[in-house]
């Protein structure tokens, strides 16, 4: 069998991959590149659709290792009982935090000062003043308190916020404060200004932020959502906003891409970018570092980074 690597990024432009491997590009294209059966280490398409990313998955029979390029790893799940056992699945931590945290703040500083009335009056020649609220102050509550959870939090501190509260699976010491548990969530969300969702989508957190949830949220809070769209119940989301009682910052929407006539659009107090959290320009050199040291890891049979799971092991 030849050990084949597959990569979304044209071998040739990454420095450093060790030799030994024979190196296929592919990102998605309609022919493969090679036998899918000869892949022994799969690097994922990068923001392509999950069909699209599991297509190749059931052909490989000797696969040994699933590299995604991105923090969640759902949109590999559906492929992963076609894999043979012994697989590890690995996810991109330490690529996405620079960038994820960047416009996080970037839609907490917008909603809350107001920027996208402003240019709406720009484009209408009027001088919009007003008194808005601002980040300093406000009690911050982070809820999936994983790297980007803490990178978050890092891009919080200059900003005087009052308190930040985390919220994680289980609970935890962190050098910065606890974390609490998924289990006193009810009693923290009342407290939040600003509340942001950075968990990652498992059964556990698909509509997470449910009725109850927005429920308790205070009165003018700002919801963020920079981690999977279905992380929301959209339609207790919209019961919400279009009464003006809380606002909401939305990276990532359940339908995603959000449809033209989508009621969502055109909802108060809502700001959406297009799931653009991880694609910047930090992206790439994060990518092939992570790629490198993995396939140097891989070659040299050493311990590889960020296995989430391996097929076929027990889950007790």
């Amino acid at each position: 069998m030849t050990a084949d690597v597959w990569l979304p990024i044209p071998p040739e432009e990454i420095e450093g991959l060790p030799e030994g491997p024979g190196y296929r590009y592919w990102n998605g294209e309609d022919d493969f590149p090679a036998d899918p059966a000869d892949c022994a280490f799969y690097v994922v398409p990068y923001m392509k659709p999950s069909p699209l990313c599991v297509r190749p998955m059931p052909q490989m029979s000797h696969v040994e290792v699933v590299q995604t390029l991105s923090a969640g790893i759902d949109h590999v799940q559906p492929g992963l009982p076609h894999l043979p056992p012994g697989v590890r699945l690995c996810n991109a931590r330490g690529v996405h935090e620079a960038s994820t945290g960047e416009l996080t703040l970037a839609l907490i500083l917008a909603s809350l000062r107001g920027i996208p009335d402003f240019v709406r009056a720009q484009d209408r020649g009027e001088w919009l003043g007003g008194f808005r609220p601002a980040l300093a102050d406000k009690n911050i509550l982070i809820v999936g308190y994983g790297s980007i959870g803490a990178a978050i939090e890092d891009r919080l501190v200059p900003f005087e916020v009052a308190r930040v509260a985390r919220v994680a699976r289980s609970e935890r010491t962190t050098a910065r404060g606890p974390v609490h548990p998924l289990t006193e969530l009810a009693s923290l969300l009342p407290e939040a200004d600003v509340v942001i969702l950075s968990t990652p989508l498992t059964e556990a957190t698909r509509g997470l932020a449910g009725a109850d949830f927005l429920s308790r949220m205070k009165d003018g809070a700002l919801l963020v959502n920079v981690a999977r769209g279905p992380v929301v119940d959209t339609k207790a989301l919209l019961a919400e906003v279009e009464t003006g009682r809380i606002t909401a910052a939305l990276d990532v929407t359940d339908p995603e891409p959000l449809p033209r006539e989508h009621r969502l659009w055109r909802a108060p107090g809502v700001l959406i970018s297009p799931h653009v959290g991880g694609p910047t320009s930090a992206f790439l050199p994060r990518a092939e570092r992570l790629l490198v040291d993995q396939l140097n890891r891989y070659v040299n049979r050493e311990p590889l980074r960020n296995v989430i799971l391996t097929t076929g092991a027990s889950t007790d």
